[in-house]
């Protein structure tokens, strides 16, 4: 059993993340705002405070904890970009320095696919944060997906013909991949085996990893 602090909790992810950690056994403390707390699983523990201010959680981490930061600002486009940096960066940068004081053993993330032709913005945030958190010095693994397809977020769905043919092109193949689709679920179990399985050093999930699973990819590289 893994203690297991996440932010952004009852968030797309979180809400969807808690109770499959739950079903494997891990203690789960989600960090929520005041009146926030009935959105959580019962066997969830709550703490209040501020995903912006480490300081309102820090002396809730644990030296062996598992840190899963998933806050970042619903729906993301273009024209977010302020917003990427004062909610999506700065939580990051908040809980990477509260994980560090604390002897986080292993620090999840969930950054963007890149490079990339949109969103530059939203995959400057979060490459600033992956840079803070290599520099860091932490275990950590970071997942790339590109878009997450499930309820409310099924248009790109529509695209997926297009990415079959730039699949079996090779000039096209790889950048294909690496921006291809994953589902809600191919995302909350690749995080909860990211949580299972900690990673020494840092680990970078990318979209064929997550469509395959975590497990599958590890047991595939020892062979």
């Amino acid at each position: 059993m893994t203690r297991v602090f996440i932010t952004g909790g009852t968030g797309y992810l979180g809400r969807r993340l808690i109770p499959e950690l739950l079903e494997r056994g891990h203690q789960v403390v989600a960090l929520v705002r005041r009146g926030s707390e009935q959105k959580l699983p019962r066997r969830c523990d709550a703490v209040l405070g501020n995903a912006l201010l480490g300081s309102t959680y820090v002396n809730y981490l644990k030296s062996g904890d598992t840190f899963v930061q998933l806050v970042g600002v619903p729906h993301p486009s273009p024209a977010k970009a302020k917003e990427f940096v004062a909610i999506d960066q700065e939580s990051a940068m908040e809980a990477i320095h509260a994980a560090s004081r604390s002897g986080v053993a292993h620090f999840v993330y969930v950054s963007v696919a890149h490079p990339a032709p949109a969103m530059q913005a939203y995959i400057a945030a979060r490459s600033a944060c992956e840079g803070a958190l290599r520099a860091s010095g932490l275990n950590a693994t970071i997942l790339r997906p590109w878009y997450v397809l499930g309820p409310g977020h099924w248009w790109p769905a529509a695209l997926l013909p297009a990415y079959w043919i730039a699949e079996q092109i090779p000039a096209t193949r790889a950048s294909a991949q690496r921006l291809g689709l994953v589902t809600v679920r191919q995302m909350v179990l690749a995080l909860a085996d990211a949580i299972d399985q900690p990673a020494a050093g840092v680990r970078v999930v990318e979209v064929p990893e997550i469509r395959s699973g975590i497990n599958h990819s590890m047991r595939a590289a020892r062979r």
